[in-house]
């Protein structure tokens, strides 16, 4: 017998077992839109316009970063999905869109199908969260490429928004308001600087710590869409890599700077714990984490209190944080 390919370490057998697990779970993510089955070489979707007088596609992509190594230490990989699919779909209600579905890629030296299928129910339950389907993916097992149960991830969306409701910023003036939707959490984001903290220094990683770490990145599409549909929000900027400092500037048009008061919105004690270990500037802080907002939102003055009643009817979090005014600073933070 000559050398095979699993003799070179993939195994196609347990990808095609791994892959028949994950098919109920998938196909639960489905809608009347989706007409293929899982497993063949793409991915249909039937676009739906009778909604749309001019429909624009949206697009985004993006994976989980270095908090894949908290789940490799902690071996929990069943809210790493959940991330995964946050982080594309957060960038794309932002502009006002709809999330259509989802696809995703698994890289890994040798698949593991228990943390397979774990990573996968993850990405199942983000979906279902933001509203879009698993249209398909891609394993590969690529052997000498990664450490023994470690592997990387990737996700990319497609969503669909009116060309008369795209969210630019272009229509922020001075004197609107912003309005900041609380996280859960970390996120996915500065997991460098926090490994650096808790793991790399071996003090703190015990089991409780690492959940805590793990917490998946809260999905923000359900509430901001229904907001987009009763209310005229002129910017939504989705906190990520960068924090406050770095993605509010991002959605202002030119000659407008934001002015955000930190004192309108409690820090979550993670940050806190983070700040003091670390001996943090809080500069850094509000430049690397989203120090507890997910989103920040810019409306008009005239309803605030509105989309603040709505926010908490449908179990969010919100705080009135700060205004709009005139010149090019970008962000500027008072306490």
């Amino acid at each position: 017998m000559g050398l095979s390919y699993k003799d070179a370490g993939v195994d196609i057998k347990k990808g095609e077992e791994a892959v028949k697990q994950i098919n109920e779970m998938v196909k639960s993510t489905y809608n009347e839109n989706v007409v293929t089955e899982l497993g063949g070489f793409g991915g249909l979707f039937n676009l739906d316009l009778k909604e749309y007088n001019e429909p624009i596609l949206a697009a985004a992509t993006d994976g989980v970063g270095t908090k894949l190594k908290l789940a490799f230490l902690a071996d929990k990989h069943d809210t790493i999905g959940i991330d995964l699919v946050a982080m594309s779909v957060n960038d794309l209600v932002t502009l006002g869109a709809k999330p259509l579905f989802f696809l995703d890629y698994l890289a890994t030296g040798n698949l593991d199908v228990k943390q397979f299928n774990e990573v996968v129910a993850g990405i199942v339950q983000g979906c279902k969260e933001a509203g879009c389907a698993l249209l398909g993916g891609e394993t590969a097992e690529m052997p000498d490429f990664y450490p023994d149960g470690e592997y990387d991830t990737a996700g990319f969306c497609v969503g669909i928004v009116d060309k008369k409701e795209v969210i630019d910023g272009s229509e922020i003036k001075k004197g609107d308001t912003l309005i900041g939707i609380a996280s859960n959490g970390i996120h996915s984001n500065g997991y460098s600087l926090v490994r650096k903290l808790f793991i790399k220094n071996n003090e703190e990683n015990e089991q409780s710590l690492l959940e805590n770490l793990l917490k998946p990145t809260k999905i923000y599409v359900k509430p901001i869409l229904e907001l987009i549909d009763k209310y005229n929000i002129k910017g939504i900027a989705h906190i990520t890599g960068g924090g406050l400092k770095e993605n509010v500037p991002r959605i202002l048009p030119t000659g407008y700077t934001a002015e955000i008061a930190t004192s309108t919105f409690p820090t979550p004690e993670i940050f806190k714990k983070i700040q003091k270990k670390g001996n943090i500037e809080s500069d850094e802080m509000y430049r690397t984490f989203n120090m507890g907002l997910g989103m920040v939102l810019v409306v008009n003055k005239k309803d605030i209190d509105k989309v603040l009643k709505t926010l908490k009817e449908l179990g969010e979090t919100a705080y009135e944080i700060g205004e709009i005014d005139k010149g090019d600073k970008g962000l500027i933070l008072n306490e």
